[in-house]
Order: structure tokens, then sequence, then C-alpha cells
């Protein structure tokens, strides 16, 4: 507990047994025969405070260490039950240990179970339950407010991831060459500028509405990267070549949105571009083991800093565990000198 949180502790419970110590000494007074307080009854007063000072302290520090606080409430509930009884045990004890010391009310020597003790625990019981309760109330709602502060701060930092996967989705550069790209088609190729104009709405509408979901079928995922790629065809012409390898099977499985449509695009930027004579990009969707397994060929190296670049590749694997767990899996490399392979594991659902 932080210090300010131990000093308030210690100023309430100081506080709060030397009020009982007031309380007992009016009773006194208002209810002995000779209408005074004597200096038995202030003794009496200090030892039932100091004694239930020292065992609620205790109490405490094993409501601390055992974590009791975290609990939810009907596992928390019988441990408290169990603490109040013990500690009610212990500040009678205490209370007897003190009178033995100096001479005043019931002692170990003279005390019985059923005469003293009992009566004695009940009386602490009247003090320690609502001591617990307070306690308790005061840590559960502490507890409750640092939950509602911790969660307006996640939902602030997702809303900042959600700008970044966002601004991840589309990379400028293609927007501008797509409308580049169309602005050329317009009058030597109607028709082609009109379904490049849908085939660019489908992409950014998917771009927008990925921030809302967390995973789409493949199918549409698979759809957006052919609306894609057709687009890009208008860029490079012959310079690509397109390649899928379906499994119509896999249509149905769940994936990230954009993430096919983000591997894709980079195996263009990073692969295609950078070839003079272009080359192939190839998408196999297929079933491995227990797993569904994404291969992106595309012809290039693999440079050094491309696993490190873009907002993209670096989030595909914490976005597959996120959504699937640890068995997710994401790796890119290089094959047979001239190809580039990411590959992206997903556990299948068996239970569907």
């Amino acid at each position: 507990m932080p210090k300010s949180g131990s000093k308030y502790y210690w100023w309430c419970q100081i506080g709060g047994w030397a009020f009982l110590v007031l309380i007992l000494i009016y009773a006194a007074l208002t209810t002995s025969v000779e209408q005074r307080v004597t200096e038995q009854h202030i003794y009496n007063a200090l030892i039932v405070a100091v004694s239930g000072l020292i065992s609620t302290h205790i109490f405490r520090e094993v409501i601390r260490k055992r974590g009791w606080i975290q609990l939810p409430v009907d596992k928390a509930l019988p441990k408290f039950l169990v603490g109040i009884l013990l500690t009610c045990v212990a500040g009678s004890l205490l209370r007897m240990v003190f009178g033995s010391a100096i001479g005043v009310g019931a002692s170990l020597k003279t005390a019985t179970f059923t005469g003293r003790l009992i009566p004695m625990m009940a009386e602490y019981g009247l003090m320690i339950f609502p001591w617990t309760l307070i306690y308790y109330v005061y840590h559960y709602i502490d507890k409750y407010s640092k939950q509602q502060l911790d969660t307006l701060k996640l939902e602030a930092l997702v809303k900042e991831l959600e700008l970044k996967t966002i601004k991840a989705h589309i990379n400028p550069h293609f927007i501008f060459n797509a409308l580049n790209s169309i602005r050329a088609l317009i009058d030597e190729n109607p028709v082609r500028a009109r379904t490049a104009v849908t085939e660019l709405s489908n992409i950014l509408r998917s771009s927008m509405q990925a921030e809302k979901l967390e995973t789409v079928t493949f199918e549409k995922e698979l759809n957006i990267v052919k609306d894609y790629l057709a687009l890009e065809h208008i860029r490079f012409e012959d310079r690509l070549q397109v390649e899928y390898e379906i499994d119509e099977d896999t249509l149905d499985q769940p994936v990230p949105p954009m993430m096919l449509q983000t591997l894709v695009e980079n195996a263009i930027k990073h692969g295609i571009s950078r070839q003079v004579d272009g080359g192939k990009v190839k998408i196999v969707s297929d079933f491995k083991d227990n797993y569904h397994e994404l291969v992106i060929l595309n012809t290039g190296v693999l440079n050094g800093n491309r696993n490190k670049d873009g907002f993209g590749l670096a989030s595909t694997q914490n976005r597959l565990q996120i959504l699937f767990g640890q068995k997710a899996n994401f790796n890119i490399r290089e094959v047979n000198g001239n190809t580039v392979e990411a590959r992206v594991l997903i556990p299948v659902d068996l239970t569907k």
C-alpha cells in the first residue's frame, strides 16, 4: 500500500479505537452507581481498545498478504467470517493477558471458556464485524475506482491503436497510384475505369469497417485482395502475375480483417515493384494438420529491415495471438534465393 494509504489507515485505526475508549468511559459514567469514572474503568477501556487495535491490525495484514480483497464476494465471504472469528478470539486473549498484567478485569487464570471467553468474543464481534465491513467496503470501492480508471486508459489506448491500424490498412501511396491509374483509364477504357472505382471503393469500405470487426471470413478477405490486385494490375500490367491456390473448404474460416491485404500489399511494395521485369504473387490457402495455412509468395528478396518496417507486419503476430491464442503463428522468410514467403498458421476450431 502507498505511504499515504498507510497514513490514512493509522489515523482511522487509532482514531476509531480512541473513540471507542471515550464511549466505554461515557457508558461507565452513566451506568455506574457512583456516577463517576474510576481508574479501573479507564484501564479497562484502554485494554479493550489496545487489544482490538492489535488484533485487527494482524487481521488486516492477513487480508493483505492473502489477497482476500481481490477475491469475488462469494469466495471472500467465508474467509472473512473465519477471520472475524479468529480475530475475536485473539482480541479476547490479548485482553485477558493485559488484564492479568495490570490486575484489571478477567485474567487468564480466572476466566473460563463458557463463563468469560465466549461473552468477551461476542463483545469483540460487535466491534470487529463493523470494522471488517468498513475496511472491505472502502477497498472494494477503491478497487472499483482503479478498475474504472484502468478501463478508461485501456479504451484510450485501444482508440489510439485503432487509428494506427486504420492508417496501416491502406497505404496512401496505393490510393494515389490507384487514382492516377483510374484517371488514365477514363478516356482509354471507361468501362474498366468504372470497375476500378468500384474495386477501390470496396477496399476503402472494408478498411473502415475493419476496426469494428475482430474477424471476417477468408472469402470476404480474399475478395478484397482480388480487388486490390486488380487495381495494381492496371499499374504494373504484364509485370504483375497473380496465381491462386485456394481450397474452397477454407473460405468460411475466420481471419483478421485486412491482414491478408496488408501482407499482399507488402509483397507488391517490397517485391514486385523492385523487380525490373516484375514478378508473381501467389496466394495459397489450405488446411495443414489442425491449422488453416495461408501462404503469400512473391518474387523478390527479403531485405534486412522488412520484418521491422510497417505497423501492419509488426502487428500481424500480435493480432493473431490475441484472436486465436499462442498456437497461431506468423513468419516471413526468403526461399529459393528469389522468392519471399509469408506464412500464417491459424488453429482450426474442431468443435464446430
